[in-house]
């Protein structure tokens, strides 16, 4: 390596920054330039670099004032992802919400089937009052207790607050002050989201006796809807896989495999029965995988539909919250509860939710990716599978293709905000404390990111505003549209574009392990996208297998 390049790596060069707190004193050297923009791929001559110098050596002091100004993760850019294509219309008025109570729903004989009960069962149960707010709370209390370690699923059990939470339910529903469904309800939230005198971990070995003393809005809304806290659930260090600084978080099907992530906690808890719903995050696939790798439904909403205060940022203008639970009807209860603005995510539009299950999904547009029902993605036979049961069913599925632009470059975003996020974890040393310290590991992405230009970056959210307007386009003839789960191409595109999606079970692999198919739906499409996900549900019952949790016959790897 030339000195020159040392030099410049050394002295945090004009490409965006660099990973050591001291900046070096020597002048920036046309050989330092030179080398600089051979990393990015430019061709300036001598007299060109020579001419920027001086720009250069301001940029590198304006780089070191900024360092010296605090900025905690929750501070966002001023700058905000817009997802709202040009034409998009808003659907109007207020929302309405209509879920049907079961009926002649009783304690079951064997109290461990509770654990499999969804949240409109155990809703009519606590609500009748045939169980109570605390007995449940403590029935899944014992079940994390006993399961959690093994799974390796749980970061802090919040059993103080539950408990409490779980009375004051039983005095209002006994007083007749019956809020809903999640009125008395245990869940669990992704150890990202902040909560009042308990830990928030991130997952990672830097934070693991951080304590945010606020509830995440999302925490908020759920306890206000009387929903009871029970347990704050693992996520791979910094929202990435299913490592975190305690170990590695479990699929319940086969404990020889992980969990997937970054929503491990989250997915592989709801599987195994040990809540009844648990929320989760996703920036790149985080409720998509552990879903697939547990056999979980999970909703990721529309970017903009959740707020996300008091959600670590991982990318501001990618991060989704949303809910993983047992069925898409679970999900649909969930989310009517946490979707809105707070005014104090200012990404967070103020869209009705008109959720209806009894709405005819077969007067739906059903689109599908057809190119990629081919089994290039893992799962050709269950997948085949799903898309049989609907055309016998009655719908109509008509064959359509995503944009032709390279959506995968465009991931550059996560390397980048990621990388600002926790620039002072990286400038610091201390990302030398994460577990993972793999080629793609976080450290390694978050140091390259640094040599990142800020001019390629925004060209890159240029084309991703092609993408968003490709995509209206696309979707202009469909309701919802239906793809395999982890067809790449899907994946992260609407992820980019801020589409929601519902994953749920479909069958099984040969080796035991659950499959998954993903439903698309519109831009703040989440009603008829939800209903939708429920009709497939009731013509299958691949949600309503579970886990065989006899782990003493197993071994982890």
């Amino acid at each position: 390596m030339r000195k020159s390049t040392l030099a410049l790596l050394g002295t945090a060069c004009f490409v965006s920054g660099a990973f050591v707190t001291k900046l070096a004193e020597n002048t920036i050297t046309i050989d330092m330039m030179r080398d600089a923009q051979n990393l990015m791929g430019l061709h300036f001559t001598d007299a060109q670099l020579d001419s920027a110098r001086a720009d250069m050596e301001d940029f590198r002091k304006d780089y070191e004032t900024i360092r010296k100004q605090p900025l905690s993760n929750d501070v966002a850019p001023a700058l905000m992802f817009n997802p709202i294509p040009v034409g998009f219309a808003f659907e109007q008025g207020e929302s309405s919400f209509e879920v049907a109570r079961p009926a002649h729903v009783k304690l079951p004989k064997k109290r461990e089937e509770l654990a499999f009960y969804t949240v409109p069962q155990l809703a009519e149960l606590v609500r009748t009052q045939q169980i109570t707010s605390e007995e449940l709370t403590r029935f899944y209390l014992e079940r994390l207790k006993k399961y959690g370690p093994t799974l390796e699923c749980v970061t802090t059990l919040t059993e103080e607050l539950a408990l409490q939470q779980a009375r004051q339910a039983d005095k209002e529903i006994k007083a007749g002050k019956y809020k809903g469904m999640l009125h008395g309800i245990p869940f669990g939230v992704k150890d990202l989201l902040s909560t009042k005198k308990y830990k928030t971990t991130w997952g990672a070995m830097p934070y693991k006796d951080q304590v945010i003393d606020e509830d995440a809005t999302v925490v908020q809304r759920l306890q206000d809807a009387g929903g009871v806290l029970v347990a704050k659930l693992t996520l791979g260090a910094l929202a990435m896989g299913d490592v975190w600084y305690g170990g590695k978080t479990r699929s319940p099907w086969d404990l020889t495999k992980g969990s997937s992530g970054s929503s491990a906690g989250s997915a592989s808890a709801v599987a195994a029965g040990l809540l009844p719903y648990a929320i989760g995050t996703e920036t790149l696939g985080s409720i998509v995988s552990p879903s697939t790798a547990c056999g979980t439904t999970g909703l990721r909403p529309t970017f903009g539909r959740v707020s996300r205060s008091g959600a670590m940022a991982l990318s501001w203008s990618m991060d989704k919250i949303g809910p993983i639970a047992r069925s898409a009807e679970d999900c649909a209860i969930v989310f009517n509860a946490i979707y809105g603005p707070d005014g104090k995510d200012q990404s967070v539009y103020d869209v009705p939710f008109n959720y209806n299950a009894t709405i005819n999904p077969k007067k739906l547009r059903v689109g599908y990716l057809k190119n990629d029902f081919d089994g290039k993605y893992g799962f050709k036979e269950t997948d085949q599978a799903t898309l049989q049961v609907l055309r016998d069913a009655g719908v109509e599925l008509v064959p359509i293709e995503l944009p032709d632009l390279p959506a995968r470059a465009l991931t550059m975003t996560i390397s980048v905000e990621g990388a600002a996020a926790f620039d002072e974890l990286t400038r610091s040393g201390r990302d030398s404390l994460l577990v993972a310290q793999h080629k793609y590991a976080w450290p390694n992405t978050f140091r390259g990111a640094r040599f990142i230009p800020a001019v390629e970056y925004l060209q890159a959210q240029r084309v991703r505003t092609l993408l968003v307007q490709q995509m209206q386009e696309k979707l202009k003839d469909v309701d919802v549209y239906i793809s395999p789960s982890f067809a790449s191409s899907n994946l992260v595109i609407t992820n980019l574009t801020g589409h929601p999606c519902v994953v749920v079970p479909n069958g099984f692999q040969k080796n035991g392990m659950p499959t998954t198919i993903t439903f698309m739906g519109k831009l703040f499409g989440e009603a008829e996208l939800l209903s939708f996900s429920k009709f497939y549900q009731d013509l299958t019952n691949h949600e309503e297998q579970h886990p065989n949790l006899n782990f003493t016959k197993k071994k982890k790897a």
